[in-house]
């Protein structure tokens, strides 16, 4: 069975990213393709980076705290990885449950607003 390589255009295409921001995952080393003359070329471990790059960027984490999650990972194992990992969920979710009470309280002014305009109009 052969290992899944995939070119920097198939990357690309594959997760639905710019050239650019390949180049700089590659560049701040959250991902080391293998490189041939001009060519790059990335494995199944290159792969599986970028799927939890991608899913750390959805969940909210910086580049830096996947970076460091991504080396404790290489460096101390999974246990450290989860512990690690657990953290950093702590902190998002905490991050984004703010998010949602300010957006809350943003919507419930925009809406009594819109309520107090419309009663002034008769609607």
């Amino acid at each position: 069975m052969t290992e899944t390589r995939l070119s920097f255009k198939e990357m690309c295409a594959k997760f639905d990213v710019t050239p650019r921001t390949l180049r700089y995952y590659e560049y701040i080393e959250l991902l080391h393709p293998e490189r041939q003359g001009r060519s790059r070329y990335y494995g199944s471990r290159e792969i599986a980076r970028m799927t939890l790059i991608l899913r750390g960027r959805r969940f909210g984490f910086s580049l830096e705290d996947i970076r460091q999650w991504l080396l404790i990972y290489e460096k101390e194992g999974t246990e450290a990885q989860m512990r690690e990992w657990i953290k950093l969920a702590d902190r998002q979710m905490a991050e984004l449950d703010e998010q949602r009470r300010q957006l809350d309280a943003a919507r419930d002014e925009l809406r009594a607003l819109r309520d107090e305009t419309a009663a002034s109009l008769g609607e």
